[in-house]
C-alpha cells in the first residue's frame, strides 16, 4: 500500500463521498487529440446521439457470478459493447474466504495474464476497463499499461499507483463507507497518486454499504448504493 495522504479525509455528501478531478466532457480526450468514439447510439431526441464504448468489464473474487452478467447486461442496454472474460475458468466462490484461496491459487500474475490476454483482440479501438473487487484492481493496472485506454470505471476495488504512472484517463470509483478492503488512508493516498499521474477522478463513497453492494445475491447488498451507483456510472460512461 502506498503512505497515507497528507490533508484530510474524502468529504461526504449526503451519504455519498464525491470527490472529483477537472473532468472534461469532450470526448476526443487523449494523447495526440485522439479522435471521439465512431459508434454511436440514438437517443430519445431526434438527431443527437451520445457516444457509445468498448468496455472489458472484469469480475470479483467470487468469480464470474450471476451479478457481473447483470452489470454486463445493463450496460448493453445502455448501448456499451461489453466483454466479459472468466478469469477463474468457470470456477465460483460462494465465500470471500473461498475467493481469496482461487485468487491465490491461480496467482496475481496468471490473472493478470488473463485479463491482458482478453483485452487483447478489442484494446486497439480503445478500452473502457472496468471491474469490481479484485477485478476492479486488475482493470487498473491494465488502464494504467494501455495507452489507448478511455477510461476506467472502479466498483468496490483499486490497485498501487506507481510512483511514475502517467495516464490520460477518466477515472470513477465506487467503494462503501467504510470499507474494510479500501480504508481511508488507502483511499486518500490512492486519489492522489492518480491525480499525479494525470487522471481525471472522481470518487463516490456509500456511507454503511457492505463491501460489494452492488451484488444482489450477498450479504453486502445494498439497493440503494446500488441504484445510485449505476445512475452514476451511466452517466459517467456516456462522457467517455
Amino acid at each position: 500500500m502506498p503512505p497515507a495522504a497528507a490533508g484530510g479525509p474524502i468529504r461526504h455528501v449526503y451519504g455519498v463521498a464525491a470527490v472529483r478531478g477537472n473532468r472534461r466532457s469532450d470526448a476526443g480526450r487523449g494523447p495526440g487529440g485522439m479522435a471521439p468514439w465512431t459508434r454511436t447510439r440514438p437517443t430519445a431526441n431526434e438527431g443527437t446521439s451520445v457516444t457509445a464504448a468498448t468496455i472489458l468489464l472484469l469480475h470479483s473474487t467470487y468469480g464470474l457470478r450471476p451479478a457481473v452478467h447483470t452489470a454486463a447486461d445493463r450496460l448493453r442496454a445502455a448501448g456499451h459493447e461489453v466483454h466479459v472474460p472468466d478469469l477463474f475458468d468457470g470456477r465460483t466462490a460462494e465465500t470471500m474466504e473461498e475467493g481469496l484461496r482461487l485468487r491465490e491459487e491461480i496467482g496475481r500474475d496468471e490473472l493478470l495474464r488473463r485479463a491482458v490476454t482478453a483485452a487483447a483482440p478489442y484494446s486497439e479501438a480503445g478500452l473502457v476497463y472496468a471491474g469490481f473487487s479484485l477485478g476492479g484492481a486488475i482493470a487498473q493496472n491494465l488502464a494504467l499499461g494501455d495507452e489507448r485506454a478511455r477510461g476506467l470505471l472502479l466498483l468496490h476495488g483499486t490497485s498501487d499507483v506507481a510512483d511514475d504512472a502517467a495516464t490520460h484517463i477518466p477515472v470513477q470509483l465506487h467503494v462503501a463507507d467504510p470499507d474494510p478492503f479500501e480504508p481511508d488512508d488507502w483511499l486518500n493516498a490512492w486519489y492522489l497518486r492518480m491525480r499525479k499521474a494525470g487522471a481525471d477522478v472522481e470518487v463516490h463513497r456509500y456511507r454503511g454499504a457492505g463491501h460489494l453492494y452492488t451484488d444482489p445475491e450477498l450479504p453486502d447488498y445494498d439497493a440503494e448504493a446500488d441504484k445510485r451507483t449505476w445512475a452514476i456510472a451511466l452517466d459517467f460512461l456516456q462522457d467517455v
